[in-house]
């Protein structure tokens, strides 16, 4: 936000208001003043109480009202007295500059620009014509995290996250929902779906430990021209939301390591559960108790090995044959085979997925 748009208006404002008038920034500096000579004054204190209110404050003579609901006060503004009528009229000018600051920052801001592309709000010509305005790198490589917070805390989500990525030259923090955030991050061109995932790691433990916040983290493709954010925002969706039906004990996902269930998740309903009825016999899946089916995700876990599922199962390997066989007896399918073993699980995570769409 530029200062001179602050001062333009508040001289605009001078002969309307018979006190002094003004706006400082997150660190009390006056910025823009009906008295220019008051530009550059700091106004101590002011930070430490607006970190406990968003109403307005009384101080040295003066009342303060922050533009704007966030928790993390850029600007506020400032009216001479501490009587009703300067509370009145702070108010008045806190959404006035508001209003012109969100506009302001709509035209120009980088964030707006960014926010638009991913929810498919910009035609793709107007893309380049605003990225050169904005002096915004259109080629840079960049991928998309999305994140999504499940605890509620004192602290705005967004702030949270911009905190961990201060620098707005390469990383973009953008709020598109209560509790869902996206962050743009300009990434190396040498960088590989591990390394994306360890920087979601770090940002889900640094949320966790700092500000108790537990969040799932979906991350989209690495794209090297900026109108290929919206896919790779899509792509993070699709990651969480995949990752949500078919492995809800992870709460990083990589669009890249979805596996066969990215698959499974563009499937018709209607093409999912004509393959279940042709794959089983009626009934024979639901005729499995919850013990036959560990037993089945403790063999795909150990790759069909007989030998290690019976260790770590605790059974005689006798024992865990017997349960195969009796498996195969009511589905028809031999998991010992390969082939077999693979239809029954897709089959499993087909079943997964038709669980989690909400019933007609």
């Amino acid at each position: 936000m530029s200062n001179r748009l602050f001062q333009g208006i508040i001289f605009q404002m001078k002969d309307a208001v018979n006190r002094i008038i003004g706006v400082i920034d997150e660190n009390g500096v006056v910025i823009a003043c009906s008295e220019l000579v008051k530009i550059g004054e700091v106004r101590s204190g002011l930070r430490e109480e607006f970190a406990f209110t968003n109403d307005a404050i009384v101080s040295g003579g003066y009342t303060y009202r922050p533009l704007g609901n966030s928790s993390r006060v850029e600007y506020a503004v400032f009216v001479e007295g501490d009587d009703k009528m300067a509370e009145k009229m702070c108010t008045l000018i806190a959404v006035s500059l508001n209003n012109i600051k969100n506009l302001y920052e709509e035209k120009y801001d980088k964030n707006a620009l960014i926010k638009n592309i991913i929810m498919d709000n910009i035609l793709p010509s107007d893309i380049y014509i605003k990225s050169k305005e904005l002096r915004f790198n259109a080629e840079a490589e960049r991928t998309v995290f999305l994140i999504k917070f499940h605890t509620k805390s004192d602290m705005v989500p967004y702030d949270m996250v911009q905190n961990l990525f201060p620098d707005k030259n390469k990383d973009n923090v953008i709020s598109i929902g209560e509790h869902d955030i996206v962050l743009v991050k300009e990434v190396k061109s040498t960088m590989e779906a591990r390394d994306l995932e360890q920087i979601a790691k770090e940002i889900s433990d640094t949320l966790s430990t700092e500000f108790y916040a537990q969040v799932s983290v979906g991350i989209g493709t690495i794209v090297d021209n900026i109108k290929d954010l919206a896919r790779s925002y899509k792509e993070a969706v699709v990651a969480l939301e995949v990752g949500k039906i078919f492995d809800n004990e992870k709460n990083i996902n990589s669009y890249e390591n979805l596996g066969i269930g990215r698959l499974i998740y563009q499937l018709p309903t209607t093409l999912c559960e004509m393959f279940l009825q042709e794959v089983f016999k009626k009934g024979s899946l639901e005729s499995l108790d919850r013990e036959t089916l560990s037993t089945i995700q403790c063999f795909f876990e150990n790759n069909l090995n007989v030998s290690e599922t019976s260790r770590k199962l605790f059974v005689h390997r006798n024992t865990l044959v017997y349960r195969l066989e009796k498996i195969r007896k009511i589905t028809g399918l031999d998991l010992r085979e390969f082939e077999h073993a693979i239809t029954f699980k897709v089959a499993l995570m087909v079943k997964k997925y038709l669980a989690s769409k909400p019933q007609a």
